[in-house]
């Protein structure tokens, strides 16, 4: 990828984690079986309740405009983190029929045996087919996605807190050098080398690139194969093993907002790695002096330490920190919960 005529001056980070991005690439992960550590634990949980909800047969068909490997239609993922589902899926609705017929005859050719029923159906253009495909999309996200948005919007936040950092630490020069930190991506110059599935070269010619991070994106970034629209690159978050079942402990025990107040529990959620106040600020959208005082409240409470490197202030949750948010810590007024109790007092103010 080459950021040519200024494109790297007006390269730019998605606010989050896209909807219809994450919508598409996790129908790739039920139909494969990548990175089972981390997503298979999903995978089983999501295949039953698709089941429970009478959702299988309109998702087989919907896996059918969206295989797990080689192309898949553009017109899918229309958005750059910029569109709530309701928007994107109004955009896939409205897609021109020429366009449905040129990005499914690609998919076609890239098929072996008869054309699906549900690819001919939409590639007609028919209003009933796009209110279906639109219907299903839908409650597939409301099964497969919504129920995981507090981790996924949580590892989004992280690595925009860290392009933030970057950025406002070397300017857009240091926002494209922070993204090396991901396996296989080099940097020479103005060009940008990452391990995409297929040789492919993209010249920006000056249009800005928007970078979106992905929960569901696996092992390589992707692209619009369609060089026409506005250039998007999607990355991995590559979230840890055993992130389902810590979610599933948040669910079944006190929420972390009643003892610490909301602000300070995404605080807590954001420091998985340490970060600068600015970092902070930035990643939950509150003015440096109000982040700084959150800050110091956790670091009162012992769930959160802080240490300097050069002139940075760095962040870092302590293991008090995360036991409270994988649900260790004791319930106050209990055997052993002194240390704790001592910390939820200071945290109530």
């Amino acid at each position: 990828m080459d950021f040519d005529e200024g494109a790297l001056t007006r390269m730019g980070v998605a606010r989050g984690a896209d909807p219809l991005w994450e919508t598409v690439l996790s129908l790739h992960l039920l139909q494969n079986d990548q990175e089972p550590l981390a997503y298979d634990p999903w995978r089983r949980e999501v295949r039953a309740a698709l089941h429970r909800d009478g959702l299988a047969d309109d998702v087989r068909a919907l896996m059918r405009l969206c295989p797990p490997t080689g192309y898949f239609p553009d017109f899918l993922t229309p958005g750059r983190g910029d569109l709530d589902l309701a928007e994107g899926v109004d955009r896939v609705r409205s897609t021109p029929r020429s366009r449905l017929v040129a990005e499914l005859t690609r998919l076609c050719a890239d098929l072996r045996g008869p054309v699906p029923r549900s690819v001919r159906w939409v590639a007609s253009g028919d209003a009933t087919a796009l209110r279906w495909l639109g219907a299903t999309l839908r409650r597939y996200h409301a099964v497969a996605v919504a129920p995981y948005l507090p981790v996924i919007r949580a590892r989004a936040a992280e690595d925009r807190a860290r392009r933030a950092e970057a950025a406002l630490s070397g300017g857009a020069e240091g926002l494209l050098a922070s993204y090396t930190d991901l396996p296989g991506w080099r940097r020479d110059g103005t060009l940008l080398a990452v391990p995409y599935p297929e040789p492919r070269s993209l010249r920006l010619c000056g249009r800005p690139l928007t970078l979106v991070p992905a929960f569901f994106c696996v092992r390589t970034p992707l692209a619009l194969v369609d060089e026409s629209l506005p250039p998007v690159l999607v990355h991995p978050l590559r979230p840890e093993p055993g992130w389902l079942p810590r979610l599933r402990a948040g669910a079944a025990r006190p929420s972390v907002d009643r003892l610490t107040g909301p602000t300070r529990a995404r605080m807590l959620e954001s420091l998985e790695t340490p970060m600068t106040t600015t970092s902070l600020a930035a990643a939950l959208c509150l003015a440096p002096s109000t982040a700084s005082r959150h800050a110091a409240v956790l670091r009162e409470a012992g769930l959160v330490a802080t240490r300097r490197e050069g002139n940075r202030v760095l962040h870092r949750r302590t293991a008090l920190g995360s036991a409270l948010l994988d649900g260790a810590v004791q319930q106050v007024g209990t055997p052993g919960s002194q240390e704790s109790a001592t910390s939820m007092k200071m945290l109530e103010t």
